[in-house]
């Protein structure tokens, strides 16, 4: 196994064992052993069909492996449906932003927040009330996001970066354990990015982290730990500052100055 994370000796939140995915005879990701300590913010980079959303689609359950296993939290969810990984924990964001186009911004964020509410479980109450309820966490987390004066423009009239964080918003307000993020900086401005970065920085200390991303500077100040992939296997672990002086890593990867290769 190949343990991972800034999280010192703490129990693993993912422990991959021996996953492959395979596409016919071509295999996206090979026998892979990956482990994540849970609190940890770790990145996963590489070139161009390493694999690296193929894994995330396998963590999140919408793809199954040909072979291996999946551990999180202690349990063996390899063969678990996706919403069963959902309400366990795992947020997921995806390379296209996945959002309700004809809903309002504030009410993407309340469709996102309902199969999620603690609240109705506890004390059931009328739908009128809970979507008042939910509207207003929505608000709070819109706002957070910078989003809250487009609150009521419907969703497919955001620009691309807009999107972006607001599919982010929508996965953080269900407090995931587990927060699965493929190329969230994609299309967004510099200011954009920095407002990622720092809701990044913000989560709480317990929220694991696995970030798919090409720019190097939001890898290195969110990530304490950096994984390359190369043709679906593991390559190496370390520091995003010492990744390079592995010399594997610098023959497939030759290290850009502001990013590093994206999906």
């Amino acid at each position: 196994m190949t343990a991972a994370g800034s999280a010192g000796h703490a129990a693993p939140a993912l422990d991959l064992a021996g996953l492959t995915h395979r596409y016919g005879a071509l295999a996206t990701v090979d026998h892979l052993d990956l482990q994540i300590a849970a609190g940890s913010r770790h990145g996963l980079i590489g070139a161009n069909g390493a694999g690296k959303t193929t894994l995330l689609n396998l963590i999140a359950g919408t793809l199954h492996p040909a072979s291996g296993q999946i551990r999180y939290a202690g349990q063996v969810i390899t063969g678990w449906p996706v919403h069963r990984r959902a309400r366990a924990g795992i947020g997921r964001t995806h390379q296209t932003p996945a959002v309700l186009p004809s809903l309002s911004t504030v009410d993407n964020m309340v469709a996102a927040l309902w199969p999620h509410d603690r609240g109705h479980q506890r004390r059931p109450e009328w739908p009128g009330r809970r979507y008042r309820r939910l509207r207003a966490t929505a608000m709070a987390a819109l706002d957070t996001a910078g989003l809250a004066p487009h609150a009521h423009t419907p969703a497919g009239a955001l620009s691309h970066g807009q999107r972006r964080l607001l599919e982010l918003a929508a996965v953080l307000a269900t407090r995931p354990a587990l927060l699965l993020l493929d190329e969230p900086a994609a299309g967004l401005t510099g200011a954009d990015r920095d407002l990622l970065t720092d809701q990044l920085a913000t989560l709480p200390e317990a929220v694991t982290v696995l970030l798919v991303e090409h720019h190097l500077d939001l890898v290195a100040a969110v990530c304490g730990t950096v994984t390359a992939l190369h043709q679906g296997r593991h390559l190496h672990t370390a520091t995003p500052d010492t990744l390079w002086q592995h010399p594997q890593v610098a023959a497939a990867y030759p290290r850009p100055d502001r990013s590093v290769p994206g999906c």
